[in-house]
């Protein structure tokens, strides 16, 4: 799903929703992919959604994982990665990365940031479990302000939480998701009302849903 951005020059900004978390940003020549899960199944997981096709993989300058679970970092879908590909990961989960290959992995903690070229991509609180399971990898769940001529804030999977009014001013769009997977909603995520309030504390410009219909 391509989204209709603001009255501004499109030409350095184009946002591509492909399906759940996975988001195409593609920002003053950069392209970035939020959480890519392109698979038909993820576990028990089918996919309810069409393929949004090899612009999510071709080219892309960096891959933004905000935390663990399955439905975000999918390995089987980052192999299909050029090696040279940046991974921006939560600390604790470089291991796992390099362990793929990929040979440019930036662990980030909340505050921490990277430059890719004219883009700067900084971690920001979430509030949500980020272990890959009970028993698996620990690492802090992770959301994403990506800063160049405009301002997005990428949430990942998370809860309401104060931190959120810090982050508005000056923010254009806001990525928010509106579920988890499947038909239930668990504890650290929003529904549609709690998206609302997170919009309204941020102030962006536009909101986009993501993190709906597509895993169930």
């Amino acid at each position: 799903m391509e989204v209709p951005l603001l009255d501004k020059d499109p030409l350095d900004l184009h946002v591509t929703w492909g399906g759940h978390a996975t988001v195409l940003v593609e920002l003053d020549g950069v392209r970035l992919v939020t959480d890519p899960v392109l698979r038909t199944r993820v576990v028990h997981l089918l996919r309810h959604a069409p393929d949004p096709g090899s612009r999510f993989i071709d080219g892309v300058d960096a891959v933004l994982i905000s935390h663990l679970h399955f439905d975000h970092l999918d390995l089987p879908t980052l192999k299909r990665y050029d090696r040279e590909t940046r991974m921006i990961v939560p600390a604790g989960a470089g291991p796992m990365i390099r362990k793929l290959g990929f040979r440019n992995v930036s662990e980030l903690t909340v505050g921490e940031g990277v430059e890719i070229g004219p883009v700067r991509v900084l971690a920001v609180t979430a509030e949500h479990d980020g272990r890959r399971h009970p028993f698996g990898v620990e690492a802090d769940a992770l959301g994403y302000v990506i800063d160049g001529s405009r301002r997005l804030f990428f949430a990942g999977d998370t809860d309401v939480h104060p931190q959120l009014s810090e982050l508005a001013g000056g923010l254009e769009i806001a990525l928010l998701p509106i579920w988890g997977w499947g038909h239930k909603l668990g504890p650290g995520h929003m529904d549609p009302r709690g998206a609302a309030l997170a919009a309204a504390m941020l102030q962006p410009e536009l909101t986009i849903p993501i993190h709906w219909g597509t895993y169930f």
